[in-house]
């Protein structure tokens, strides 16, 4: 068994896609504007892990959604071989970062903000 799709709730799918895709760099896999339906996938791995960006309207997703961007808790995390380069580009395309690449006892790991009510830890493990 394996994981085939993770979802985050996001204020908006559909701006949510534009980051995701323009931003990020991720691959769009299922788009369908009209029904709010937007997944990705990383270049990297194009038939591995989707991300499905989910709309956060029920109570419940809204309260966790906001919660965790509250509390400064990162909805997500994302894997990169060299964080300094990652860093580096989604700067220049005006990712804004609450937290840049810092060392900890597992690797190195920086923290954004993806534009769409969530903040996205960014990690390199050793």
């Amino acid at each position: 068994m394996k994981i085939a799709m993770a979802g985050v709730h996001v204020n908006d799918p559909l701006e949510a896609f534009r980051f995701y895709t323009e931003k990020l760099g991720f691959k769009e896999k299922v788009y369908m504007p009209e029904a709010f339906l937007a997944v990705v996938v990383s270049p990297e791995d194009p038939e591995g892990t989707t991300l499905l960006l989910e709309p956060s309207q029920h109570p419940v997703a809204k309260a966790y959604m906001e919660g965790l961007y509250a509390a400064g808790i990162p909805a997500i995390m994302l894997g990169t071989a060299d964080i300094a380069a990652e860093y580096e580009q989604l700067t220049a395309k005006g990712v804004v970062f609450r937290k840049p690449p810092t060392k900890a006892d597992w690797g190195i790991e920086a923290v954004f903000e993806d534009e769409c009510g969530n903040l996205i830890a960014l990690g390199q493990i050793f």
